[in-house]
């Protein structure tokens, strides 16, 4: 019940407001243009639910920062842009259809470094070029032991707008909200060399609870399968 009735982001209301406003116009034209107007606002409300969770606590716990499907766990460089590191680390990538929750989340107890926004293209957010050529904003975050995580939020296909309240030189907790990108995309995650996943492809993740990986733990990265 928490996801349908949850809070909304402050940066939905100007589109439930527009939706709104279509729908009555549509209405005086038409009785089924109006009802599918009602079923549009009806998901616009929706799309920027931003439902309470409730944040696994622990020291070295990095928290996924987004809903939806891990698409692909794999060795690969940070954007270059951001001039951090050349290394390859392994990088969680999380793909959010239109029906995910689309409110961003600080990934691990920290302060923030940087924050750089990069622009770029829309292609599909779940092809594997989106990390390199879709618009993106990336924020690097310092553990208290000195680690760094760098999670980055990527436009998608009709994804148009990133909005990224973080700063840098700020203190920041696993599970708080930070931002939000409209309509289907992405998020990755690059996890601190010798720091395995401990998700798998195709696992359904939840921004906030699920827990990605463990900054202390020495565990290999964990496989899995479709059970029926």
């Amino acid at each position: 019940m928490d996801t349908f009735f949850a809070p909304i982001h402050r940066a939905g209301w100007p589109f439930i407001a527009l939706f709104i406003g279509i729908t009555f116009i549509l209405m005086l034209f038409s009785k089924t243009l109006g009802l599918l107007g009602l079923i549009l606002t009806g998901w616009c409300i929706y799309f920027f639910r931003n439902p309470r969770r409730v944040t696994p606590l622990g020291d070295g716990l990095i928290i996924s920062p987004a809903d939806g499907i891990i698409t692909k766990i794999e060795k690969a460089p940070p954007p270059k842009e951001l001039k951090w590191s050349k290394k390859s680390l392994n990088r969680i990538s999380i793909f959010l259809n239109v029906f995910d929750v689309h409110v961003n989340r600080i990934p691990v107890d920290g302060i923030i470094t940087k924050v750089h926004y990069h622009p770029g293209k829309f292609f599909n957010a779940s092809l594997d070029k989106a990390s390199d050529h879709n618009e993106r904003n990336s924020l690097l975050i310092k553990t208290p032991s000195g680690q760094e995580i760098l999670v980055v939020q990527i436009a998608g296909l009709i994804a148009r707008r990133i909005l990224c309240d973080a700063h840098p030189d700020q203190d920041v907790k696993a599970g708080e909200t930070y931002g939000i990108i409209r309509f289907g995309s992405r998020v990755d995650l690059y996890l601190p060399e010798g720091v395995n996943p401990q998700v798998v492809e195709g696992q359904r993740m939840i921004g906030g609870e699920t827990i990605l990986a463990d900054l202390h733990s020495k565990a290999a990265q964990r496989s899995g399968e479709v059970r029926l």
